[in-house]
């Protein structure tokens, strides 16, 4: 009996040894206790390592495009010094943001303001540097905004950006889960993204194809989903959650099956 229990134990814990694992080591960050913790130190992990692929210098500025619920741009600020502005379309998002640079005491060295990338009002040449980190996606005019972003960033300044590409030919009704929920137009090709890129003044100094990286988020969505769909029904409402049921087990087989993901680092040219 020990050796087929060991053998399923390996099925679900893994199979390099036999006992469980350490996802984060002791007296570094709040322990990891449920898949929610796992998830949220995966995006910590990301946020670290573009933090450390962007380069900000002291008193730099940066703009932050879609700056989601201001998490990035508060690490970022702490860790390089920089001057982080951060846009957004959601106005609720960016009530968590404020409020998340006033815990960090960072209000001096952080503004948040609602903002279109593809018709943003800030002068030519106004930044050092700027990131997008999945916001993409979300832009039904992608080449405008990146149009956009050269215009703000001054002559040598780095752009940072992920990007979803579409692998294969999914399934109709997985490409629509996937667009339903995400709030996202159909992802192209990495070439049509290059394309654009190139179009738009930049170049690009490096690209890295992290699918595999960030192929178990879908995973954490559709297990997190199960777990937590009835604290969303009493937070949401049933009509809320309804909406998603059917969308979470197609949206789950298009981000393994036909997702990729990809982290571009572009420089505007000097001359």
């Amino acid at each position: 009996m020990y050796d087929q229990f060991g053998e399923m134990l390996a099925m679900t814990l893994g199979s390099s040894a036999v006992h469980v694992g350490m996802l984060i080591p002791p007296g570094r960050h709040t322990p990891v206790t449920d898949l929610v913790g796992l998830a949220d130190h995966g995006q910590d992990l990301l946020t670290e390592y573009l933090i450390d692929t962007i380069e900000l210098a002291p008193g730099a500025r940066l703009l932050d495009v879609g700056c989601g619920t201001g998490g990035p741009a508060v690490r970022l600020a702490e860790r390089s010094g920089g001057r982080v502005t951060g846009i957004n379309v959601s106005e609720v998002q960016l009530a968590e943001c404020a409020q998340r640079a006033r815990a960090a005491g960072l209000t001096e060295r952080l503004r948040f303001a609602y903002g279109n990338a593809m018709d943003l009002r800030y002068p030519d040449a106004s930044f050092d540097a700027a990131w997008s980190i999945d916001c993409f996606p979300h832009l039904s005019d992608r080449p405008a905004a990146l149009r956009e972003l050269h215009r703000v960033l001054r002559p040598g300044s780095r752009l940072l950006i992920t990007e979803f590409a579409q692998r294969g030919s999914p399934d109709p009704e997985e490409l629509a889960a996937y667009q339903r929920l995400w709030s996202s137009r159909e992802p192209t090709a990495l070439s049509a993204l290059l394309a654009d890129v190139e179009q738009a003044g930049f170049r690009t100094v490096e690209t890295w194809d992290m699918t595999s990286n960030i192929a178990l988020s879908g995973e954490f969505m559709h297990s997190v989903y199960q777990d937590r769909r009835e604290a969303m029904v009493a937070r949401y409402g049933e009509a809320a959650v309804a909406f998603v049921d059917p969308l979470i087990a197609p949206f789950r087989s298009y981000c393994r099956d036909h997702m990729d993901y990809h982290l571009l680092l572009l420089r505007k040219p000097t001359a």
